[in-house]
Order: structure tokens, then sequence, then C-alpha cells
């Protein structure tokens, strides 16, 4: 009975360490985001949107930003992503009106990180076609979680600078031109420790990031930098910490605790069999 009570106690102490951190477990299910979240319309963002990745408008998650323009152009918007966050773009384009348009026509969104490589969606409708009756278009991309690093061969999305491309590829040609409006928004989901690594960018990758040199003068002259004023509001994290430390932990106190176990059921199996007095 103790050596049962020793099992039982042992159980419940390995389900109370890995309680807090099993829900990052579910979360890794597509249907958990294959909708982005409700919150990115918390605040407003900037209302024009860049022509190229080096007039990119900037917004953080959470923001909406919204842009006119002409059927045709290329969009462009830009946020930061830290180490650990999984963000979700969502695009909704408002079209022209549908008595001036000719035939249907596909929208796309893509995603670049700071070195300009295109980043693949995990789910979502990247690229959607609208009927000539359609007023508006819904376009999502689920990027993978942002690692705080990654070899030098690899295409994993890395912390920094991510530009958002919106335009249509494909409708007739007389359609081209028309005014459109668009809205643009970027939730993050934190994932934690579930795709940490051991090491970290020695700097986010953004874009026009100065030298050492040139952040000293920046800073005599109260301006900020490139990679400060491309930061998210609470600054970038250094990559050290993860729940990957309580896994950690936890696994370490489950060993120790089945060593403990196991040490009591051997000693219990392993006495001599108790011989009767004799009579």
């Amino acid at each position: 009975m103790r050596t049962v009570r020793m099992l039982a106690a042992a159980a419940l102490a390995g389900a109370a360490l890995l309680g807090p951190v099993a829900p990052a477990a579910l979360a890794d299910s597509p249907s958990a985001s294959a909708s982005p979240g409700g919150d990115t319309g918390s605040t407003a963002g900037p209302t024009e949107a860049g022509t190229t990745f080096r007039t990119a408008a900037r917004f953080l998650p959470g923001q909406r930003a919204t842009a006119q323009a002409a059927t045709g152009d290329y969009l462009y918007w830009v946020f930061p992503a830290d180490t650990g966050q999984r963000p979700t773009v969502d695009a909704t384009v408002t079209l022209p009106d549908a008595a001036l348009r000719h035939g249907p026509a596909t929208w796309r969104i893509d995603v670049y990180d700071g070195l300009r490589r295109r980043q693949p969606c995990m789910y979502g409708t990247q690229a959607r076609a609208a009927a000539k009756e359609a007023t508006t278009v819904r376009l999502t991309c689920v990027l993978r979680p942002v690692r705080a690093s990654a070899d030098a061969w690899a295409n994993d999305p890395l912390p920094g600078s991510y530009y958002v491309r919106l335009t249509v590829t494909s409708l007739p040609d007389e359609d081209l031109g028309q005014p459109f409006t668009a809205l643009v928004g970027v939730s993050t989901l934190d994932k934690g420790g579930a795709y940490a690594t051991d090491g970290s960018l020695a700097a986010p990758l953004v874009p026009g990031a100065t030298t050492a040199d040139q952040a000293d003068a920046d800073a005599d002259a109260g301006r900020p930098s490139a990679v400060e004023a491309a930061a998210p509001e609470d600054g970038w994290s250094s990559g050290w910490w993860s729940d990957r430390w309580l896994w950690t932990a936890a696994g370490g106190v489950l060993a120790a605790l089945a060593g403990v176990g196991g040490y009591v059921l051997t000693r219990g199996t392993g006495r001599p069999p108790r011989v009767p007095p004799a009579v």
C-alpha cells in the first residue's frame, strides 16, 4: 500500500506540473486558428500603403491598416513579429461596383520576411477568385511560428520585419485602374517553447538597420534607429526564456519520482521470504 500511495503521488505531481503548459499543445490544431482572431480591429493603423518594400506602411499586430488604390497596384505593409509568435495575416478587399466590372478577378496576399524571402502559409486562403457580382473578397495567411534562430540554408521565419503584399493577379484588362479599398490586419498567437531553439539572432532582421557608429549618432541626436522604429511595442525579446523550461523541469521531476518508485518496488520484491519460526 505504501508503494501504491507513492506512485499515485508521483502521478499527481506530474499532472500538476504539466497542467499549465498542456493547452499549448491544443493550440497546434489547424482548426483552432483557421479563422483570424477577432481582436485585430482594436486600434486604427495607417490609412495609406506603400508601393514598394522600401515604402511599406508600418503597423503593429492588433491594428487595422487601410488603403485606397487602383486595381493593378501593388500595396505593401510591414509589421514586426517576435520569437515564439505565429502571425495570422488577413485582408479584406472591397471591390469596385459590379456594374463597372467586366468579369471575375483573383486577389492574392504574400508575406515576406526581413530578408525578403517569401514565407509560405501553413493554412488559410492566400489567393481567392471573386465573381463579377461579389462586393468583397477575404484573404488569410497563417504563418509558421517565428524561431529565435535557424540554419543559414533554412527558410524558417526569424524575428524581425514582415512585409504584406496585396495585389490582383488576374482580371479583365478593362478593369485595370478601377478604385478599391483594402483592410489589412495581423493577429499573433504565442506558441512558446514548442518551437523554441537553443540559439538566438544577434539582432532582428530589420531592413535598413544602422551600423553601430550610425546607431550612436542617432542616439546622440535623439533619433530612433531603424531597429527601434520597427520594434514591437514592448521591444524585442531576448529569446532565452520559453515554457520549454517548464517541460524540462517537469520531466526531471517525473524521472526522479519514477526512480524512487522503481527503487521501492525493487526493494520490496528483493527481500528474502520470511521463514516461519520452528515449532
